[in-house]
């Protein structure tokens, strides 16, 4: 990791000693993801009692906040991904989302996510430091190199090539870092970037800046994710997968001199019975967006897969854009859990079909058994 002023060890440390949530001693660290956008992270019409209102947000943050989650995670989208339900196309900009929810809660981390192609580094330098003072030191930033091709072009030009977003990424991290860290007189010369004299005060909370996040698991992101974050967010089919995969990113962490936290994300669908959560997944299933399911997973090149690989890619997107889903009663969600956090992960951001509910039932159900399994103090 690519630090100004201390080693990794140091860095980690000096997380740990300031209580920064997301460095505590919990085996699986637990965030809400994805309440800033309409529908949340189901592309389903199944009935709930979510909605993209400011009070039945701060409502959502306030109850993980007081149930102990490290996190609260949010998704950065400009424009709707189309369908019946034009899913997440009511949203709420994540920076300004961000500094609302800190506000409102005392203890967890409230991440903005930002598509680094969309905002200048200087100004995302000085609004996250904003959120961090309004946090008292809370903040995390989870960065993204701007996949969906429709969005970037409402900014103008066309999509990067692959590696060459992960290029331009490198080049905006750097001069945002040296804006927290650096005093007067910053100037960077790049391929992208030329900045003269600039200059950010106040510096943030947190020593040496905010926790850093980003989802790149391709060659160029790892190396990203190595070289420049603390907590790289993988996708998996399966636990083995996971596992692979995690060990994968950290051997690459290793080989470039630091270490990087593991999280995933997935919607938790619990029930009392497994009657009851069958029910539940098939009724969400039924009601589900498929038209811009099959639109995203066209968009992602599964035209040549199987029909079984087309279908479960479909599923998945409904269930929770293409996370991974935790299924079952509160024992197997623990059970599935466990061993997850076996095969590396350290973390999971989750949404839920009906967030208030449903976090409530989480945390009356779950996580007193997660708790006993020694996942959580």
């Amino acid at each position: 990791m690519s630090t100004p002023t201390m080693s990794y060890e140091d860095l980690v440390e000096a997380r740990r000693a300031s209580g920064v949530a997301m460095f505590n001693d919990n085996r699986m660290k637990l965030g809400i993801f994805g309440s800033n956008v309409s529908h949340g992270l189901m592309a389903t019409h199944a009935e709930t009692t979510y909605e993209l209102t400011w009070e039945h947000g701060k409502k959502i943050a306030q109850l993980a906040d007081r149930l102990g989650f490290e996190a609260m995670l949010p998704v950065a989208r400009y424009r709707g991904m189309g369908g019946e339900t034009n899913f997440n196309g009511s949203n709420y900009e994540t920076h300004a989302w961000a500094a609302g929810i800190a506000e409102a809660t005392e203890n967890i981390m409230v991440f903005t996510t930002i598509h680094v192609p969309t905002k200048h580094p200087i100004v995302a330098a000085k609004e996250s430091v904003t959120v961090d003072h309004i946090s008292g030191g809370r903040h995390g930033l989870n960065m993204t190199m701007g996949w969906y091709k429709a969005e970037m072009e409402m900014f103008g030009g066309t999509q990067r090539e692959h590696d060459i977003r992960y290029r331009y990424g490198s080049e905006w991290i750097e001069v945002v870092k040296r804006m927290w860290t650096e005093g007067e007189g910053v100037n960077f010369s790049g391929e992208f970037f030329e900045i003269k004299d600039a200059f950010s005060s106040p510096k943030p909370i947190q020593q040496p800046y905010p926790v850093l996040v980003n989802a790149g698991n391709s060659p160029a992101g790892l190396e990203f994710c190595a070289r420049e974050c603390d907590f790289n967010f993988i996708a998996f089919s399966d636990p083995a997968e996971a596992k692979d995969t995690a060990s994968r990113v950290r051997g690459i962490a290793r080989d470039a001199g630091s270490d990087l936290g593991i999280l995933s994300y997935g919607n938790i669908i619990c029930r009392d019975t497994e009657k009851e959560t069958k029910q539940l997944l098939d009724h969400i299933l039924d009601q589900g967006d498929w038209d811009v399911a099959r639109q995203v997973s066209g968009g992602l090149g599964s035209e040549s897969g199987s029909f079984d690989k087309i279908k479960a890619m479909q599923e998945r997107f409904i269930l929770g854009y293409g996370g991974y889903p935790l299924i079952g009663t509160p024992e197997q969600i623990v059970d599935q859990l466990l061993e997850l956090e076996q095969a590396g992960v350290g973390g999971m951001m989750v949404g839920f079909l009906d967030y208030v509910q449903e976090l409530d039932y989480f945390g009356e159900r779950v996580l007193p058994l997660m708790r006993e399994a020694g996942l959580r103090q």
